[in-house]
C-alpha cells in the first residue's frame, strides 16, 4: 500500500464519490483515512447510509456512473445485495465505499473497528 501523499487521482476519485453520494441524498457520510494504519485493506473507506434498499442501490449506481463517466474508472469489485440490499460494498482499489442501511451500519461498526483512522465528516444535503 502506497503511504505517500494524496495523488490528484485519489483526491479526484474521493471527491467524486462524495459528490455522487450527496447527489442521491446519502446520509452520515464519513471518509476514513487509513493510510497510517498498518493492516488496512485500502487507503480510504468512505461510509454512508441510505434509508431504503432502493436508495442504497441508487447511491452505489450513481457512484459507478459518475466515476465511469468523469474519470473513466471502473470498480475492482462491487458486492451488491448483502443482507437484501442493506449493505453494498464498492471497491476502487485504494478507496472502498460502504453504503449501509442504518441498522446494518450499527451492526458492523466499521467506525469503531477503524477508530485509529483520521475521520472527515460531510454534511447531509
Amino acid at each position: 500500500m502506497n503511504k505517500q501523499t494524496l495523488s490528484p487521482s485519489i483526491e479526484a476519485l474521493n471527491e467524486l464519490i462524495i459528490d455522487a453520494i450527496q447527489d442521491v441524498k446519502g446520509k452520515n457520510v464519513l471518509k476514513l483515512d487509513l493510510r497510517k494504519l498498518e493492516s488496512a485493506p485500502a487507503e480510504y473507506f468512505i461510509i454512508c447510509e441510505g434509508d431504503s434498499s432502493t436508495q442504497i442501490k441508487a447511491i452505489s449506481r450513481k457512484i459507478y456512473r459518475k466515476l465511469k463517466d468523469e474519470l473513466n474508472i471502473l470498480p475492482n469489485h462491487m458486492e451488491e445485495g448483502k443482507e437484501e440490499g442493506k449493505w453494498i460494498l464498492v471497491d476502487y482499489f485504494n478507496t472502498i465505499i460502504h453504503v449501509f442501511h442504518p441498522e446494518s451500519r450499527r451492526f458492523y461498526e466499521l467506525e469503531d473497528l477503524w477508530s485509529d483512522a483520521e475521520f472527515t465528516e460531510y454534511e447531509n444535503l
